[in-house]
Order: structure tokens, then sequence, then C-alpha cells
């Protein structure tokens, strides 16, 4: 098993002037919806933005996301709470599709960087006005991507400090 790939996913927050393929945004998606969910909920919806006056709009409601402005496509990761089967774990849900996102991104050779919104909600609500985004539906995270315009070397994060067996 090849798990290079998780160290190599990086925040990358700036990108060329290329196009993403569809084919490409796809797979993004599948990976996203293979994440595990509690009780096989699935709470995930996906709100895929490629229109650039769209995407240009993005920093007025998410101060730490100005790179969506040079982004080929930016995936708003939405939690539904009418498939909520066990309340309050489509959080966890909508992390870790948000993470498999993440790595098929740095696998398929492009950058991505995860923008957190929920729980502020202001940008909750911005994104609900932008989008036409329903109230049961919460977006959680904007994912911007694009081929990378930096290039930064994998980290080790490994501490052993933070690792306690059996007991704290």
């Amino acid at each position: 098993m090849d798990i290079g790939v998780i160290y190599k996913r990086r925040s990358i927050r700036r990108y060329e002037n290329r196009v993403v393929a569809p084919e490409m945004v796809n797979e993004l998606l599948r990976a996203a919806m293979s994440a595990p969910s509690a009780g096989n909920e699935q709470p995930w919806q996906f709100v895929v933005i490629t229109r650039r006056e769209v995407l240009d709009r993005i920093p007025d409601i998410h101060p730490y996301a100005g790179m969506a402005r040079d982004a080929h496509l930016a995936i708003l990761v939405c939690g539904d709470l009418d498939r909520e089967k066990h309340e309050g774990f489509w959080v966890q849900d909508c992390a870790a599709a948000t993470e498999n996102l993440l790595i098929a991104a740095a696998g398929l050779g492009l950058g991505a960087v995860w923008c957190g919104v929920h729980p502020r909600k202001d940008r909750e609500n911005g994104f609900r006005e932008l989008l036409g985004i329903p109230k049961r539906v919460v977006p959680f995270a904007l994912v911007p991507i694009g081929w990378p315009a930096e290039e930064k070397g994998s980290s080790d994060r490994f501490d052993p400090l933070s690792i306690h067996y059996e007991r704290w």
C-alpha cells in the first residue's frame, strides 16, 4: 500500500491558470463520497463552483479564502441535516469527506486547501446567500482547487509525545 500521498498532501494556496478537467472533478467527488460516515448516513452535499465571478466573490464571505480568486474551482462541502441519522455526527462525516477530497487532489497532482466554514455563522450564511443553499444544509468547508503554482515539501508531523497506550 502506498500511503505516500498522505504525506505529500499540503495546503496549496497558489494556482496556475490551467483548467482542471471535469473527469478529475468527478474523481475528487467520488473520493469524497467514499469517506466513512456514522451509520452510513452520508449526509454530505457538494457545491462545485467554477464560475469566475462567483469564485471572485468568495473572499468577501471568507476572510482566509483569497486564493479562490486564482483557483480554477472550489468545492463547498455541506452537511444535509435531512440526511442525519445520528445527531451531530454530520460534522465528523463531512470532515472525513473533506480530507478524502484533499488527499485525492494531491494524488491527482492538484493543489487544494481546506478553508473552514462551519461553525462560523457569518460564513455559513454568506455561502447560503451566494449559492442559494437551503436552511437544512450547513456549509461546512470550502476547498479551492487548481494546478499548483507553488511546491511544498512533505512535512513530518509525527510526534511520539502525542501518543498514549492503554491509558493517559
